[in-house]
C-alpha cells in the first residue's frame, strides 16, 4: 500500500493506518524509513505507541480511522451483497461492486439531514 502511494504521489503519506495483520516490526521500520512520521497498526502486536506514533492520541485517531473503514466493509457485505458475487467474468464483477457501493452512498446521503 506504501509503495503504490510513493510511485503514484512521489513521497510518502504523514500518516498511515493498517490492519493488526501487518503489525511487525519489520513493517513498522520499512515505513519510517519510506518518510512516514505516525504509523498505526490497529493491534499493536508487541509494538510500543511511542515507537509508532508521536502521542496515544494521535494512535486512537488512526486506529478509529481504521476501524470505520472496517465497519464500512462489514456493512457493504452485510447489507448491500458483497459478501459473494455470483456473477462471472471481471467487467460483471466491476459492475456488481460498482453497483453496491453507489447504492450504499445513496443510502448514507440520504439519511444525513443538512442542518
Amino acid at each position: 500500500m506504501l509503495a503504490r502511494h510513493i510511485d503514484l504521489y512521489g513521497q510518502a503519506p504523514r500518516q498511515a493506518a493498517a490492519d493488526g495483520g501487518f503489525a511487525t516490526r519489520d513493517n513498522l521500520s520499512t515505513a519510517k524509513a519510506w518518510g512516514v512520521r505516525d504509523m498505526a497498526f490497529h493491534k499493536k502486536a508487541g509494538l510500543g505507541i511511542e515507537d509508532m506514533v508521536r502521542s496515544k492520541w494521535v494512535y486512537r485517531k488512526l486506529r478509529n480511522f481504521c476501524a470505520g473503514i472496517e465497519a464500512g466493509i462489514s456493512c457493504l457485505k452485510r447489507a448491500y451483497g458483497l459478501a459473494r458475487c455470483t456473477w462471472r467474468g471481471l467487467d460483471h464483477l466491476k459492475a456488481y461492486v460498482w453497483s453496491s457501493v453507489v447504492v450504499y452512498n445513496h443510502a448514507r446521503f440520504t439519511r444525513t439531514k443538512p442542518t
